[in-house]
């Protein structure tokens, strides 16, 4: 009986060790993410970029190396390098982009930023196959190539196939080693790459070192500058939250004709806004009051009643600084603000506190004769500005708010008087409505935020038409025989003037209000933190 139990125990044991060395390859093989890439080319690479989460299979088991990659798959490759986000925007003018589909706001997130378009104003053609030399173009987008400028030559086999539009592209990538030919010296610039070929591309991308570097590294800070409106603390607090606001400034202090400053300040934000690392620089209105201004202004003694009771406010509640926004004031009182600003400024030197001034744009009326922009340039830390209301409504044409061009031409006219490092551009969280009359001119027009802006859009069906001369959507909808229309303000136009204040190294944005947005144009507005910070040298 003992030997029996002997002889079952040993074949038992011999089976389990038979069981373990036949397992054991099929272990080994199970640890790669996929199962057929065991033979590619590309298994190495596409085992580092699955891993860093930048890669994906066409099913859980399956990556599918020989396919060609479609344009959907190859754009969010691109956002998962440059560490992007996808962006839910209700604001979409392709109509074979379902909203609920996986890739919706991967798209989203690299059209507003510029890395890829439609292939029509409606049409994104999402399953449509990449050629090599359309990879090459996405690829120098997303690392900032257009302008790179090299010595070599296109050299390959067949240079008279790859498009015009292509070949500069084309010639970048190859010169940094990125994109390159086949064993027959040519580029096949118009066959489908498929998905290894990408592995590959991507994967020497972070293989030099710098650029590498960068991709890992946060976002430089600049001012990112946020006015409550409308919210109580906590609303405000928990919106500021899931922003890229760092400068909070309430609207708490205005002032009064005989230099008396109302008190509005909640000590709770100060304290919460040091618990969270952000700065805090208080709104002084005038409530556009022109005479009571005009009294505070026009008396040394008035003046200098205001500034100490701003000082004494400062001291109080221990602010970071203060924002004036003085508006609608009389081009008579030029040279009364001006010894305003310079005496506050002094004031708030001595107690170490930043001191901006919030300003419109100089279109050559008398809504802004009253600011000497370079003297007030010289005294103020920074300048404000408020790039919108290029159509404000009563009395004005319908239009955009804030167009591109509108925006850019007031930035440019600045700068000639005032530093680019001392000027934070102001954007608009909110919008118009336009009611046009049959011939185009306007019958009235309505204030809306971007919530009740993309309601109507949602509501009325609009595929919006994009409108690159201007920087935004358009929209136009029918209610109640009436023609409506909108110069949408959403994540791709907020990006357009975002790289305008990077193109114009300006020291950062403002946004007029906190609570007009919706939840999605924080995330475009982290996605261009990301991306525009990035130089790619």
């Amino acid at each position: 009986m003992k030997h029996t139990y002997t002889r079952f125990a040993l074949a038992a044991f011999t089976l389990l060790y038979i069981i373990t060395l036949v397992a054991h390859p099929i272990a080994a093989q199970s640890t790669l993410p996929f199962d057929d890439i065991s033979s590619s080319y590309a298994k190495q690479e596409i085992i580092d970029l699955y891993n860093k989460k930048i890669i994906t299979g066409t099913s859980e088991r399956s990556f599918s190396p020989k396919q060609s990659i479609s344009r959907v798959e190859f754009v969010t490759v691109l956002d998962r390098l440059l560490g992007l986000e996808p962006v839910p925007t209700p604001v979409s003018p392709y109509t074979d982009v379902p909203m609920k589909a996986w890739y919706y706001g991967w798209i989203q997130a690299a059209v507003q930023l510029g890395l890829a378009d439609g292939v029509s104003a409606s049409q994104f053609a999402p399953a449509k196959a990449v050629t090599r030399q359309e990879a090459a173009v996405l690829l120098t987008r997303a690392l900032k190539k257009l302008d790179h400028k090299s010595e070599a030559k296109l050299s390959f086999g067949d240079d008279s196939r790859i498009a015009a539009w292509a070949s500069s592209s084309v010639a970048a990538m190859n010169a940094l080693g990125l994109m390159k030919g086949d064993d027959k010296g040519n580029f096949r610039p118009g066959d489908p790459i498929s998905r290894q070929e990408t592995a590959v591309m991507i994967h020497r991308v972070l293989q030099n070192v710098n650029w590498a570097a960068e991709l890992a590294a946060k976002p430089k800070e600049t001012i990112k500058l946020g006015w409550q409106y409308g919210q109580t603390t906590q609303q405000y607090e928990q919106t500021v939250l899931n922003s890229n606001v760092n400068t909070l400034s309430p609207r708490w202090y205005f002032t009064g004709e005989a230099g008396e400053i109302s008190d509005n300040t909640d000590p709770s934000l100060v304290t919460w806004a040091k618990q969270h690392n952000k700065k805090v620089w208080a709104m002084v209105g005038n409530r556009s009051d022109q005479a009571a201004t005009h009294k505070l202004l026009s008396s040394s003694t008035i003046r200098t009643k205001a500034i100490s009771q701003l000082a004494e406010y400062v001291t109080k509640y221990k602010l970071d600084g203060l924002n004036i926004d003085f508006e609608n004031v009389a081009p008579q009182d030029r040279a009364a603000l001006t010894a305003f600003i310079s005496e506050l400024s002094k004031k708030m030197k001595l107690l170490n506190v930043t001191l901006s001034l919030d300003v419109s744009p100089d279109r050559g009326t008398d809504w802004t004769d009253a600011f000497d922009f370079a003297a007030l340039g010289k005294l103020a830390d920074y300048i404000v500005l408020m790039g919108y209301d290029e159509h404000w409504g009563d009395g004005s044409e319908a239009g955009s708010n804030a167009s591109i061009g509108f925006d850019e031409a007031a930035v440019n006219k600045l700068l000639k008087l005032v530093p680019s490092q001392k000027v934070i551009l102001g954007v608009p969280f909110y919008n118009r409505d336009w009611d046009l009359k049959k011939d185009g001119s306007v019958e009235s027009s309505a204030f809306i935020s971007f919530g009740e802006q993309n309601a109507l859009i949602s509501k009325y069906g609009i595929r919006p038409l994009w409108d690159a001369k201007i920087g935004q959507y358009t929209a136009a909808y029918m209610k109640n025989g009436i023609q409506h229309k909108i110069w949408v303000e959403d994540g791709r136009s907020l990006t357009e003037k975002y790289k305008l204040a990077v193109k114009s190294k300006l020291a950062g944005l403002a946004y007029w209000y906190v609570g007009g947005e919706s939840p999605d144009i924080w995330i475009s507005l982290k996605n261009a933190d990301q991306f525009l910070g990035y130089s790619f040298s």
